[in-house]
């Protein structure tokens, strides 16, 4: 079997599924900050039911995404030793700064916050949350710095065949990374608002007892939402101005792309459909633009949530239900875009991935990528199972921040039923 086949699968299985836990991670703590400083603000206490609620659909998204984090690293050493180390200097500089940041400051706060429920001042206590939500964005932060050295080599030189950093603001200034680094970030915004709208609109069909409470969540998920679609969509337009001058092959016109790929041949061999992306990698980002005009549908119905007798019918609530998985799979095909796109290179330009993988044998990676698939899908179908499961519970009484032998909050009056049309 071809080892590089096998571990170029390896990735994108375990970057595919890692990367739709950061995009809840980031989205949830988005809300939660928002709903902590309300409670702390308004001391309501809707807000402080709606945050522990949601926080502990955070934390088991949280755990399980580290798990999924751990394995994506192991992969780095096991599959792709030549690229550590072709850029390792540069590579991982940036990485490093992931790490110390989410294994180190973010761990270090959440751990805090989860403990120091009714223990720490209640503005220190939020402190803490903010300090998860910031460090979690300079996670994400790093990691996009990282990458767009990937697409677009900078800050860089070139000795004995290895290379070296030279200019670390290089990094921050790549043309590669402003815009892709917002357009995640609101990537991750627009999955958390339709999450949790979607999870609220569900316990409203239903009528649950905490029907007011899940009705002020669902306006918070569906504003969420809105401005996640907004700006990701804005972000995403933005990387066609400067795609095609810094990936010609990728998303230039077809002029652009075969000069560049027989450029490419004339200096490295071979011929110039060496040097080009799959014919299909084009389908990916058609379907994430009509997915994200989809979801930009629910910026018209805004207003409409904002009226009982609108949300009180299941038409607009089922919307939101089956609306749920539409920004992941767009998210997929996002990445799919970009990461393909960029092929034969690891390192655009520089370093081909052929030459990248790790000199190992075809049974040495189809084991590693059997097993590692496994530990991640496992991780991925426990994650969903323990978050809908207590999803399904409501947030009669939230185990987060629970005071030892404190009394269950008396749920609110159910709605008289109306009929729909």
């Amino acid at each position: 079997m071809d080892p590089l086949l096998l571990a170029r699968l390896q990735f994108a299985t375990t970057t595919s599924i890692h990367f739709l836990f950061v995009l809840v991670t980031l989205g949830l703590v988005t809300v939660l900050v928002y709903l902590q400083t309300a409670w702390m603000i308004t001391k309501k206490p809707v807000y402080e039911r709606l945050t522990r609620f949601w926080g502990t659909l955070y934390l088991i998204n949280y755990v399980l995404g580290i798990a999924t984090g751990l394995v994506m690293e192991f992969q780095f050493g096991l599959n792709w030793s030549g690229l550590s180390h072709y850029a390792g200097n540069v590579f991982g500089a940036p990485l490093a700064m992931e790490t110390l940041v989410a294994f180190f400051l973010e761990s270090t706060f959440l751990g805090m916050w989860i403990f120091g429920w009714h223990r720490l001042r209640r503005g220190v206590h939020l402190a803490l949350l903010w300090g998860v939500a910031i460090t979690a964005y300079a996670s994400a932060f790093w990691v996009m710095v990282a990458n767009s050295f990937l697409q677009h080599p900078v800050g860089y030189e070139m000795r004995d065949g290895i290379a070296h950093l030279t200019d670390f603001g290089a990094l921050l200034r790549n043309q590669s990374f402003g815009m892709a680094f917002g357009h995640v970030t609101f990537a991750a915004l627009t999955v958390g608002g339709f999450l949790v709208a979607g999870i609220s609109a569900w316990h409203l069909i239903r009528r649950t007892a905490d029907y007011g409470l899940f009705r002020k969540s669902l306006r918070i998920g569906v504003v969420t939402a809105s401005i996640g679609t907004v700006m990701v969509t804005g972000f995403g337009f933005a990387q066609f101005g400067y795609l095609g001058a810094i990936q010609p092959t990728k998303f230039g016109d077809e002029y652009d792309k075969m000069a560049a790929a027989t450029d490419f041949a004339a200096r490295l061999g071979g011929s110039p459909a060496d040097y080009l992306p799959p014919e299909w990698i084009g389908a990916p980002l058609g379907f994430m633009i009509i997915i994200g005009n989809l979801l930009g549908l629910v910026v018209f119905l805004l207003p409409l949530f904002f009226r009982d007798w609108i949300i009180r019918l299941r038409a607009p609530l089922y919307i939101l239900l089956f609306a749920v998985p539409l920004p992941f799979v767009a998210a997929i095909f996002g990445w799919l875009f970009r990461e393909v796109g960029r092929q034969p290179w690891v390192v655009y330009g520089l370093l081909k991935t052929s030459d990248a993988v790790s000199p190992v044998s075809g049974g040495t990676m189809l084991a590693s990528f059997l097993g590692f698939t496994a530990l991640l899908l496992t991780l991925a179908v426990t994650n969903w199972y323990l978050m809908a499961r207590y999803a399904h519970t409501g947030a009669a009484d939230p185990s987060l921040g629970r005071q030892h032998g404190s009394p269950v909050p008396d749920p609110e009056p159910r709605p008289e039923p109306v009929l729909a049309a």
